[in-house]
Formats: C-alpha cells, sequence, structure tokens
C-alpha cells in the first residue's frame, strides 16, 4: 500500500513533495512557511498570528472580498495556522481546481496587501483569543506549562499578550512578511489526484523567482523548566505536566508513542480507568507525546475538584510511572489497532496526506512510507516498549496548576 511521493528542490530553496493518490478525485495542499511565533519580534508578540488572520485580505489584483469569493468559486475547503517555527496555509479542492488555487496562493504568500484598514479588526480576534482562555482553564493551563517548560523561543504563545497586540502596528507586521516569508526553507506538498511533472512547471513558474533570504533558525536557548502555580478562586484545579522523552528522528519514538497510547488511547487506557472510572478523580485526563526537532516530552493533564487535585495528581503520577513495570498483550494489541487504524485513515485522506509528507520532510529531511511505519508497528513488543521506558523514565517533571492551592509532586 502506498504511493510514490516525488520531490523536487528549486534553485532557490523551495521544496515541492506530492503523492499521487490515483483512487481519489480531490487534492489537497499544503505550505510550511518558516515564519512561526518563535520569530515574533521582542515586544511584537502575537504579530504572526495578526499576519496570518491578515494576509488573505488581498492579495495580487484582488481585494478582500475578491479573493475569498475566487476560493469560494474553486470550492477550496482552507484554512492558516501558527505554530511555534512555521506558518502552516492549507487547501483543499477539486484536483482539476488545485492549479488555479496554487495560482491564487502564489499572490498570497508572495503579493499581499495587508491593508491596514483590516488590522484593528484582526488585533480585535486575537485579543478576544487571549480572553477567551480565562473561560477555557484547560487550555489556559496547558499554554502556561509549555511557557515554563519549553525554552525560548520555543515556548512563545502564538498569542502574544494584549498589550503586545494592542501597540501592534502595520509596518511592524509587514516587516515580519518582509523577513521570515522566503523560499528557503518552505516546504509544499500536494497530495490527491494529481500529475507530478505539471505541478513541478506551476510551482517553479509560480515561485521561481521567490528571492532566498536569510537562514537562521529558531535555536532554543539555555533553559531550566520552572514548575508554577498560577492561583484562581475556584472550585476546580487544573493540573498540567511535562517531562522529557524522544524526537521523531529517535528509534525509540514509536516505542515512546506505543507508550503514551496505553497510558491515554481511549476509554480503555490506564489513565482513563484507573485515575476517572476506578477512582472517580477527575472528570477529564489524557497524556500526549509532542516532538519539537530538537526537543521529545509527555505532556499529561487532569482537571478535577480542588479537595481531590493532590490525590488525583499523585494517582497520574503513579500510572505514569508503573507503566514501566509491565504492559499486557491485550494493551498493545489495542495500541497497534489504534495506530494502524490512524494510518489506514491518513492514507485514504488527502490533507492527511498532505499535511503528513510535509511533516516528515521537516523533521526528517525524508518521506517515510506506509510499509515502512507499518512495520514499525508491526515490531513493537511489551519488552521493547518496557526496554524504552527503562531508558527515559518518568524524571524531572515540570508542573503548572490552576486553581486555589498548590500541589506538590512526591517521589
Amino acid at each position: 500500500m502506498g504511493q510514490q511521493v516525488y520531490q523536487h528542490t528549486f534553485a532557490n530553496g523551495l521544496v515541492l513533495l506530492a503523492e499521487r493518490m490515483d483512487h481519489v478525485r480531490s487534492a489537497a495542499f499544503n505550505f510550511l512557511v518558516p515564519a512561526g511565533c518563535a520569530f515574533d519580534p521582542a515586544g511584537h508578540g502575537g504579530a504572526a498570528s495578526v499576519l496570518a488572520g491578515l494576509i488573505t485580505r488581498g492579495a495580487g489584483a484582488r481585494g478582500s472580498r475578491e479573493l475569498s469569493l475566487a476560493l469560494d468559486n474553486l470550492g477550496v475547503d482552507s484554512d492558516e495556522s501558527v505554530g511555534a517555527v512555521n506558518m502552516r496555509f492549507w487547501g483543499s479542492t477539486l484536483a482539476r481546481n488545485v492549479p488555479a488555487a496554487l495560482d491564487i496562493y502564489a499572490d498570497i504568500l508572495l503579493r499581499p496587501h495587508l491593508p491596514e484598514e483590516e488590522l484593528e479588526p484582526v488585533v480585535a480576534l486575537a485579543i478576544q483569543d487571549i480572553q477567551s482562555l480565562e473561560d477555557a482553564p484547560q487550555s489556559k493551563v496547558m499554554v502556561e506549562l509549555r511557557k515554563r517548560y519549553y525554552p525560548p523561543p520555543m515556548n512563545k504563545d502564538r498569542r502574544g499578550t494584549v498589550a503586545e497586540l494592542e501597540a501592534l502596528t502595520i509596518g511592524a507586521v509587514r516587516a515580519v512578511h518582509a523577513s521570515r516569508f522566503r523560499p528557503n526553507g518552505t516546504i509544499l506538498s500536494v497530495a490527491g489526484n494529481v500529475e507530478w511533472e505539471p505541478l513541478k512547471e506551476q510551482v517553479g513558474r509560480l515561485f521561481g523567482d521567490w528571492k532566498p533570504g536569510a537562514t537562521d533558525d529558531a535555536t532554543p536557548q539555555p533553559h531550566v523548566p520552572q514548575s508554577a502555580h498560577i492561583h484562581k478562586d475556584t472550585s476546580q484545579t487544573q493540573i498540567a505536566l511535562a517531562y522529557p522523552s524522544v524526537t521523531i528522528t529517535d528509534p525509540d519514538f514509536y516505542h515512546a508513542r506505543a507508550a503514551v497510547s496505553v497510558l491515554s488511547g481511549g476509554m480503555s487506557s490506564r489513565l482513563f480507568t484507573e485515575v476517572r472510572e476506578k477512582r472517580g478523580l477527575c472528570y477529564s485526563v489524557y497524556a500526549t507525546h509532542e516532538s519539537l526537532k530538537t526537543q521529545g516530552s509527555v505532556l499529561a493533564y487532569a482537571g478535577t475538584r480542588a479537595e481531590r487535585a493532590q490525590e488525583t495528581l499523585d494517582v497520574t503520577l503513579n500510572e505514569l510511572r508503573r507503566l514501566k513495570d509491565g504492559i499486557s498483550d491485550d494493551e498493545l494489541d489495542r495500541v497497534k489497532a489504534g495506530l494502524k487504524s490512524s494510518l489506514i485513515m491518513q492514507e485514504e485522506s488527502t490533507s492527511a496526506r498532505a499535511g503528513a509528507i510535509a511533516t516528515d520532510w521537516y523533521y526528517l529531511n525524508r518521506v517515510r512510507s506506509f510499509d515502512e511505519i507499518q512495520a514499525i508497528i508491526d515490531g513493537l513488543t511489551p519488552a521493547k516498549i518496557l526496554a524504552h521506558l527503562e531508558r527515559h523514565p518518568v524524571k524531572n517533571v515540570t508542573l503548572v496548576t490552576l486553581g486555589p492551592k498548590p500541589l506538590e509532586v512526591k517521589e
């Protein structure tokens, strides 16, 4: 199973990836531009997010409304998002409409209007995004955890602060576009019923004259993670914690993912069963694996009543730590089924494939085949996962809590 992935690097550094999927009539495209929030200038937090909101409000010969209508007329489902390192532009439509959509996106990326009169409403939406965190304590505590756990500049929040947003000028936003949008470091991936040679020719014509820019990267600075308590007079406590794991480039990566899936892979997972169902300690609990280029981590969350918060933390940490004592064949079978199901569903989605091949290239400088990943999943055993957990135990836990009283990590 799986199709050939084509790859070409243009003279200016732009990487084009394409996977032909004969069985579909649609196609998706995915731009990763090295303009994430880690590059927000000092005092201009949130600039990348505002740029992402402003960049589709007119480009090339089209004003804001004309641009929206052009994409709607092509049936393009699209989105823009900002990560730590990359700004992502995604679109999906019928395969025959992809060339016209790429024509429009060449204008969006290279020739946006960034109109000053649109700045105020975009900033207002960004401020609402920050304020909405106060009504979403689960999201807020995870944001605060990442600020304290990850090293600068990887710990920047894409939202910035209200003060930074209110002080943001159109000149500052345009400067971010001018300095960060460059072909070297940008990845364009396309998946669906597309022909490679015409696609490569069009992308070369549209983006071949794009001038390379500075090759600086988001280099993590020396940092010691800091635990913290954020006081909030409420009947609930939000618990967020993180500790080191492996990156996506590590041979242990899928062992780490499998271990986390035993903990948090559905209603039969250990955290759900032990912390929520058996003890009734919390209304929500999960763990997840995150990988940056330079750092892998396990993050976990639990939300509970304040009077049971310390017990919830103790039980959650105990489940994380005792995983190394044994994993059953039934647990591993469930994990394998989940990983394979995700892999198969990805193979059937043009959007998922476009995202996956771009992500693989960003992290690995190559694209993994379906067969390669399936072989890794098939090769997972309890013994291999436990050996990984011995090499990478739960230690150096960073804890951030939000609620009436601080909690303690007990060794």
